[in-house]
């Protein structure tokens, strides 16, 4: 009785964490933007001893060209593993690695199907940069590509946390199982409408477009942040006209001046697709968004 004792009191003086092995692992995991927030936290739902953080806040948007900053810096060299997009989404990875060289990176786009990304010269014509092995990195929007990120990260985390496999284990086949009932829904109904062509406000949408058959006709702008030219807009003003001035999406977290601008022009009506890169960070999140965008499509391509 007094060994007992004595081994319970050793424990009690020790550090948190140095006695017991069940005692939870103190693991920080990063999630660098906010569809892979989603996906994580979905795979970690009530995983005993891991944080979960998002390097960008919640309203940062898509990363095109973000800069590390001090915060995030300070973030991740804390952490025991980072996860990302991939497919070229996070071009700051090399500083990431300067300032970590231990941190563990998780590419949730391994075994995603890639697509080109699309680049215009000055007369708005679209070519493809197969070349330069540039990939459009909006791959979270098909939800079959989600799926595979989720599976992805599952694996990897499991790794991490093998007392927590398990749970993080059923957590992902859970989470599938969502989404696959997702993809489902949203490709009966899309297949129903009548309607096919679409313009977007950048290129967000070519893998959605690709898993239910939606033909972008144009984009407004290759990047949020980057206006056309007037030669360029003078060029999708031609090509919306052209496919008889299919509906036009903006996206909640960008201006759509230039969008209004080609609408005004065209007559098309203007709708509103989210690219599912900022909100509440909901467990259903990324089922909110999408079911949100189909009724959206539903009136637009009715």
């Amino acid at each position: 009785m007094k060994r007992i004792f004595a081994l319970l009191l050793i424990c009690l003086l020790l550090p948190l964490g140095g006695c017991a092995e069940n005692t939870p692992e103190n693991i920080s995991v990063v999630a660098t933007f906010y569809p892979v927030y989603v996906l994580a936290e979905n795979v970690l739902n009530g995983v005993a001893g891991v944080t979960l953080t998002s390097m960008t806040p919640p309203a940062t948007g898509c990363l095109h060209d973000y800069q590390l900053l001090t915060r995030d810096m300070r973030a991740l060299s804390e952490a025991q593993m980072l996860l990302i997009n991939g497919a070229g989404m996070e071009s700051f990875l090399p500083s990431v690695v300067a300032i970590n060289a231990d941190l563990q990176i998780v590419d949730c786009s391994q075994g995603v199907e890639l697509l080109p990304e699309e680049d215009r010269d000055e007369g708005g014509h679209h070519h493809e940069e197969h070349e330069h092995g540039e990939f459009n990195s909006h791959i979270w929007l098909d939800p079959q590509n989600a799926i595979q990120m989720t599976r992805n990260m599952a694996a990897a985390l499991s790794g991490l946390l093998p007392n927590q496999a398990d749970k993080i284990a059923a957590n992902a086949d859970a989470y599938i199982a969502e989404l696959t009932a997702l993809d489902d829904e949203l490709r009966a109904a899309i297949s129903l409408l009548p309607h096919k062509d679409i313009v977007t406000f950048h290129e967000a949408f070519p893998y959605f477009a690709r898993a239910y058959d939606l033909n972008v006709v144009a984009v407004v702008t290759l990047e949020p942040d980057e206006a056309p030219s007037p030669r360029m807009l003078m060029d999708l003003i031609d090509r919306v006209r052209a496919a008889g001035n299919p509906p036009l999406f903006s996206e909640p977290q960008y201006e759509s001046g230039l969008l209004l601008t080609v609408a005004q022009q065209t007559g098309a009506p203007v709708f509103e697709l989210d690219p599912l890169v900022t909100g509440d960070a909901a467990l259903t999140a990324y089922q909110d968004v999408m079911r949100k965008n189909l009724a959206v499509l539903q009136e637009a391509l009715k």
